[in-house]
């Protein structure tokens, strides 16, 4: 948000680090159990030991902080927003949160021609709704529904559903779960995956990288980076050796141009395949799924 005092230059070096604790922490509770049911055991509670004492901690801060300014600071900082989240100690309601977490996807979804609006929350459930030129894309849509339902989940753990209104007429009823959706559309499994060479691209550049057994085509515009599977729709080849021309990309092997501000549209329907791409714990990091088609 605009309004936010922190910047990244004010995170320490290692903020990155810090918050994927949480895996490592859960890997060395593993590592235990190979010592047997007394060891692990032992170190699940020396964790909750920990867990507690810095949740009664982070309580005291709240409570000794006073000054709305420095409330605000601390909860809409990532990392310290995550452990307030975690000991049911953030001062902003839900709402607020889930309105903020798509704020801060907004610009994305706007570089691909879309946005969203909160209609409501209720209970454990937001509703949402998709607006934008992307409606008509089937993978554009999946790759903004799958970054906004990561964002809101990040801010928003207690929520366990959530809805958004058909972008299509047709669509039967109206509200359709994001997990029903999503679980048509791509294959269980997705994951994010950090891909920090990202931060070296230069506007005006195209690289292709290897992610997870499969090829990406990111684009450097201004300063959106853009990422989309290496596969031309038109002439079904590689985009291999594509230039960029402004917002332009041409495929270098039948020529066709595709828009990648506007989630990769090209003539006559076609388009490529845009993939998420959000900052997550300070790194670039993309989203795959399985090729359509695919058996689950």
């Amino acid at each position: 948000m605009a309004d936010r005092p922190t910047t990244p230059a004010e995170l320490p070096d290692n903020d990155a680090q810090w918050r994927t604790a949480g895996d490592r922490i859960q890997t060395l509770l593993d590592s235990c159990a190979t010592g047997g049911a007394v060891a692990y055991e032992r170190a699940q509670q020396l964790v909750r030991e920990v867990v507690g004492l810095y949740g009664a901690g982070l309580e005291r801060i709240m409570l000794i902080a006073g000054d709305p300014g420095l409330t605000e600071r601390l909860a809409t900082d990532d990392l310290v927003a995550s452990l307030l989240l975690v000991h049911g100690l953030h001062p902003h309601d839900v709402r607020r949160r889930v309105s903020d977490a798509l704020d801060r996807v907004r610009p994305y979804l706007g570089s691909h021609g879309g946005d969203v609006d909160l209609l409501e929350v209720t209970d454990d459930t937001v509703r949402l709704a998709f607006t934008g030129s992307c409606k008509s894309c089937p993978s554009s849509a999946v790759t903004l529904e799958l970054a906004v339902e990561d964002a809101v989940r990040a801010a928003a753990p207690e929520i366990s559903a959530i809805e958004v209104v058909a972008a299509q007429p047709a669509a039967p009823s109206g509200l359709i779960p994001a997990e029903s959706l999503l679980a048509r559309m791509h294959p269980p499994g997705s994951a994010w995956h950090p891909v920090p060479e990202l931060t070296q691209l230069e506007p005006g550049e195209v690289a292709g990288f290897v992610v997870s057994d499969t090829t990406l085509l990111v684009c450097r515009v201004g300063d959106q980076t853009l990422a989309y599977r290496d596969h031309c729709p038109v002439c079904d080849d590689s985009l291999a050796g594509a230039q960029l021309h402004e917002t332009l990309l041409d495929c270098p092997r039948c020529g066709t141009r595709f828009d990648v501000v506007r989630a990769g549209a090209g003539p006559d329907g076609a388009h490529l395949e845009p993939l998420p791409m959000l900052p997550r714990d300070g790194v670039p990091s993309v989203a795959l799924r399985e090729p359509l088609g695919a058996s689950t």
